[in-house]
């Protein structure tokens, strides 16, 4: 695949009215430095600000664009998303009809609404109950990625310091909206034609796999994360370089567009199971 550009966005599914959370790295073709991207008019982004200058860069170029929240839930561990309900979705493109319907009256593609769902809620451990159908579920790509380096917190969970399920909420409603506008990888099939490709990311993988790690009490350290540019052949950030966000956003952002552009080069990369047709899969495990 041919790409003009690479953006990486370390997402947020909070309801506030700002993301403090979000933050976007891009970078070209070549090895420059990803640069981050501020929004124009505030200070931080929201999603559906995040939403409109996507739509800018994708009619002007070829783009990579990798979001950090899961694209589907587990499927094949229980042959269902949602096991004893007789609607559940079948596919992953039901399924993100099915967050959106349950959030329509939710601003800024907050997610969270389904919570309440009686039917669908008792799957999730939310701020208003741990549901009785909660479990700690695996899709096939968080097992390999386990196995292989470092696998995320489950999709299911909106509680605590691994609540990745509130960003995948508000995540499947981009998609739903995103769906007729690009190629979602893997679910659609690509090819020369395609313009631009919105894939799932894992910033903590690519720093593993480049070796590096957190250091306890300080994160990400410039030189650490440049020792990891390095490994996915990109020139370093400057020394004097602010990392931003609360949890060092810019670090994951930024990792996160240079190794799209470095392993979108890779064939292999781009052949994965057909298991992820129904439950996605985390670009570069």
């Amino acid at each position: 695949m041919y790409f003009d550009k690479f953006i990486g966005i370390d997402w947020s599914g909070d309801k506030n009215n700002f993301q403090k959370g979000i933050s976007v790295a891009e970078c070209i073709k070549g090895n420059k430095v990803p640069q981050i991207v501020k929004p124009l008019d505030h200070k931080y982004w929201t999603r559906t600000t995040l939403i409109e200058w996507l739509y800018k860069e994708i009619k002007s170029q070829r783009n990579l664009i990798g979001f950090d929240f899961a694209f589907s839930y587990p499927f094949y561990d229980r042959c269902c998303y949602f096991p004893g309900i007789k609607d559940s979705p079948i596919n992953s493109e039901k399924l993100w009809k099915l967050i959106e319907d349950n959030n329509t009256n939710a601003k800024n593609f907050y997610g969270g609404e389904i919570w309440a769902n009686k039917t669908y809620g008792k799957f999730f451990n939310s701020p208003k109950l741990k549901g009785s159908h909660f479990a700690s579920r695996r899709r096939c790509t968080e097992r390999l990625a386990k196995k292989k380096i470092l696998s995320p917190s489950p999709t299911f969970n909106c509680v605590g310091p691994g609540a990745v399920g509130t960003g995948t909420l508000a995540g499947m409603r981009i998609l739903n909206l995103l769906k007729n506008k690009t190629k979602i990888w893997p679910f659609d099939e690509l090819n020369f034609s395609t313009k631009t490709v919105v894939v799932e990311i894992f910033p903590s993988y690519y720093f593993r796999l480049s070796k590096i790690k957190p250091e306890k009490k300080v994160g990400y350290t410039i030189e650490n994360i440049n020792k990891s540019l390095e490994f996915f052949n990109s020139k370093p950030l400057k020394k004097n370089q602010i990392i931003g966000g609360p949890d060092q956003d810019d670090a994951d952002s930024i990792i996160s567009s240079a190794a799209l552009r470095f392993l979108s080069t890779d064939k292999k990369i781009w052949n994965v199971p057909n298991s992820s047709k129904k439950e996605g899969w985390i670009f570069g495990v």
